[in-house]
């Protein structure tokens, strides 16, 4: 791909320039190891490391132009020097116009919140695939260009990645593109540059606050999603979430709510909710779901206020909803010898607790809950001891074990956990770092009709590990060990 500098600097907050803005371009970089002849090199400062360290391993690499926020002391012959504002949210800008801003030439929908951006993109990806239409999905579970299956190693890829995947999906025919945004990515300016039709609010809850450093940045993370859509765009946001409204303040987009309990655009009322299904009433028109728990009413009735809002035919997309599965690892059930086992990505105390009382709301009679939770380490200590209170106080029985541990100590992990526990649900708690060891007592314990929850990793195929990622699927193994200890 070849276009000229001044061509891809299109709407950046330049400060200065120094050099030819006319010479071609082959390649951004904000990576210096990436660079090559051609490139241009854009310096970020990062909160590990600031990309400026980095400028002059990019000019000896053959960069033909750095943009940065601060120009180094030295300026190379033959190279052009671009100082702009903010270096984060010009790669956004420079990517979308380096890639023909394949954005604006598709109908792409952000959807963000703590819980339910999973589910949420994988229905519309599943409904739109079904009314007909050619799609993309960008996930934490994976990306797709209609049913080609892409790896997905972050929740929102780089910049440059998710303007090369826009391109590719235009290039394969697709019309819409589903995404979930990350507070991490919005902050990082990931999401920087492209158009959106629109933006959905999920919930927001306790997470990623060794991140944002305090829960009112991560709610300003959020809303600064909301704050840059276009005045054409629609902003749909959970009414039932008290920061829901928060999202819509000086929001230019066009403003929507959906709810099952305060007034809202779009709302429903569960009418049934069991382990086999949910059926809602929306407005009037009584609709089964293969979907279960409250939480999944959240989520279909966000999917249907989007394609509403894209005007499809309501009666077509309730035909198609009531047929869909959602996500791998959300509430995600092996049935064996009468025991159900729920492998479930609940890795916050607000997803626990919702995945929890969901299936206490879906018990019939007197089936023990056993509940096997861990956390990550390398990510937020404060919910460690809130996670263990909440599995303790709405379960019958307790296993504590590792997640990804990453670089800790899983024991020191469990402690930290333990620390959150009232000393009479002691007796209901067991502790076994090793999580596969953890899984089989947990099958070894359950008798028929009991309810057993693997929360934490739902979807993931690994372990991570002092920086190895070892093979290991929670739903492959619960099946295994049930098949294995108890005789149908």
């Amino acid at each position: 791909m070849n276009i000229q500098l001044k061509d891809i600097l299109y709407k950046v907050s330049l400060v200065s320039t120094k050099g030819d803005m006319e010479v071609s371009v082959n390649q951004l970089a904000f990576d210096s190891r990436k660079v090559i002849v051609g490139s241009v090199f854009v310096a970020i400062p990062g909160t590990l490391v600031d990309g400026h360290a980095f400028i002059k391993s990019a000019e000896e690499k053959g960069a033909i132009a750095i943009v940065c926020e601060s120009l180094p002391t030295e300026l190379q012959e033959g190279i052009t020097y671009v100082q702009v504002v903010n270096a984060a949210q010009s790669l956004g800008l420079m990517a979308a116009n380096f890639y023909g801003n394949p954005s604006e030439k598709l109908t792409l929908v952000a959807v963000t919140g703590t819980n339910g951006k999973t589910t949420t993109v994988t229905l519309l990806h599943q409904l739109y695939s079904e009314l007909g239409y050619s799609c993309g999905l960008i996930s934490t579970v994976e990306n797709r260009i209609m049913d080609q299956v892409l790896p997905a190693s972050h929740t929102t890829p780089d910049v440059l990645a998710i303007n090369e995947l826009l391109l590719k999906m235009l290039e394969e025919g697709c019309t819409h593109c589903f995404m979930e945004a990350s507070s991490h990515a919005i902050v990082q300016e990931r999401t920087a540059g492209l158009k959106f039709a629109g933006a959905l609010f999920t919930n927001i809850s306790h997470d990623h606050l060794d991140y944002h450093g305090d829960f009112d940045s991560y709610i300003k993370a959020k809303k600064k999603l909301f704050d840059e859509l276009p005045k054409d765009a629609f902003a749909l946001i959970n009414a039932d979430d008290k920061r829901g409204r928060v999202m819509l303040q000086n929001c230019k987009a066009r403003p929507f709510t959906f709810g099952l309990k305060y007034p809202a655009d779009f709302k429903a009322k569960i009418l049934a909710n069991s382990l086999h299904g949910l059926e809602l009433d929306l407005e009037g028109k009584q609709v089964w779901f293969r979907l279960i728990g409250e939480f999944n009413a959240y989520n279909l009735l966000g999917v249907l206020g989007i394609a509403l809002l894209l005007d499809e035919e309501e009666e077509e997309v309730l035909r198609q909803l009531s047929k869909l599965t959602g996500a791998v690892g959300r509430f995600d059930q092996v049935f064996h010898a009468g025991i159900t086992a729920i492998v479930d990505y609940a890795h916050t105390p607000d997803a626990l607790e919702n995945v929890l009382k969901t299936i206490q709301k879906l018990r019939t009679s007197g089936e023990t809950l056993i509940t096997l939770v861990g956390c990550g380490g390398n990510r937020d200590r404060g919910k460690r001891p809130v996670m263990a209170k909440i599995a303790c106080s709405l379960s019958d029985r307790v296993i504590f074990t590792s997640d990804n541990p990453r670089d800790e100590d899983p024991m020191a992990i469990i402690q930290e956990m333990e620390a959150g526990i009232n000393p009479i649900d002691q007796k209901k708690t067991l502790t076994l770092a090793d999580r596969k060891s953890a899984i089989k007592t947990a099958c070894s314990l359950a008798r028929k009709g009991d309810i057993i929850l693997i929360a934490g990793k739902g979807h993931e195929t690994y372990q991570e590990i002092k920086g190895v990622k070892h093979p290991f699927d929670d739903k492959k193994i619960v099946k295994e060990f049930l098949e294995l200890l108890h005789k149908e």
